[in-house]
């Protein structure tokens, strides 16, 4: 990609889109295009046409999107599917109708089936059944992956589509109420450590399998792929690596400094036994992942103690 052109990033406000700002500011690129979300609609066509056409840029990274947790994916499937596949519909054709000469679509790794062969591998997409929790959403982002591959079938673009593996990272979201486990667990320990709580509760045995992706490196990963992708493939974007969620809290609770006990409270539920993406395919372009999760870990932990002191996580 030539840095001296206009690059915009959809959803730059998130954990993955403001990896990637601070990655392209790194980089060196000169126009960097947002949006906040009352400035433009994306899921108004009328309103991303416009904008298109105005800004004209000459690459787009796709990070928009509805997100939520299991109660929210379950609770209100229509707003997912369809404010999903308005966005995606919506940008990747005024990508096209605007001549931009590369787009990358963030999807994730919950479209592949619910009881799938482990590590996963990107030919078990459609290969069976999907979690019913987070359906509406796990289409919606199958429907992004396939729409940048027949784009390039049909007109000859160049659209590549990621699917990350579980993210963390600077600027996540800590709310205990509907976080995921990393960013909760560092938030669960580190106020046991300042209010001399002398366990620390961790739901379900403690055995389940998770891989965790630095989102600075899932952000290297998309310009990697900007830079030396042509093909029509998609992508594992991951670590490769799993742990425990006890081996996680154990690592947590090192890097807190928490000095009391970790309870596991097995009445709660373990959620899936495993889940860990096959990442070869992205390895023989050349990429590899580079934060460990244990520094990863230190790193979240220091940016999280910064925002911690000044009352930003009051109210969640």
């Amino acid at each position: 990609m030539d840095r001296e052109k206009k690059i915009y990033v959809a959803g730059h406000r998130g954990l993955v889109g403001s990896a990637l700002v601070r990655r392209l500011e790194k980089e060196g690129f000169a126009q960097i295009v947002t949006r906040s979300h009352r400035e433009l609609d994306l899921t108004r066509q009328a309103e991303v046409e416009a904008f298109f056409a105005e800004e004209k840029p000459a690459y787009v990274i796709l990070a928009a999107a509805k997100v939520g947790g299991i109660h929210a994916n379950d609770t209100y499937p229509a707003d997912f599917i369809m404010k999903n596949i308005q966005i995606e519909c919506n940008v990747i054709d005024a990508a096209y109708q605007n001549q931009v000469e590369k787009l990358l679509f963030l999807g994730s790794s919950c479209i592949y089936p619910r009881d799938c062969p482990q590590p996963i591998r990107e030919e078990y997409l459609l290969s069976g059944y999907l979690e019913k929790t987070n359906e509406a959403y796990a289409l919606a982002k199958i429907a992004g992956l396939k729409m940048c591959a027949f784009y390039n079938q049909q007109y000859g673009t160049h659209y590549i589509s990621v699917m990350p593996c579980n993210l963390y990272g600077i600027n996540d979201n800590f709310a205990l109420e509907n976080s995921h486990v990393l960013p909760a667990l560092i938030r669960k320990f580190h106020e046991a450590k300042i209010n001399g709580e002398p366990t620390v509760t961790v739901w379900g045995s403690g055995k389940p399998l998770r891989e965790f992706l630095n989102v600075d490196d899932l952000a290297d990963a998309c310009l990697y792929l900007m830079d030396h992708y042509e093909g029509n493939d998609f992508f594992n974007v991951g670590y490769g690596q799993e742990v425990t969620i006890l081996e996680l809290a154990e690592l947590v609770k090192k890097t807190v400094g928490y000095q009391g006990r970790i309870v596991m409270d097995s009445s709660k539920p373990d959620g899936t036994p495993r889940k860990l993406t096959d990442i070869s395919r992205i390895l023989e372009t050349g990429w590899r992942p580079k934060i460990d999760l244990e520094t990863g870990i230190r790193q979240t932990y220091e940016w999280f103690c910064e925002k911690y002191e000044t009352g930003e996580f009051a109210e969640r």
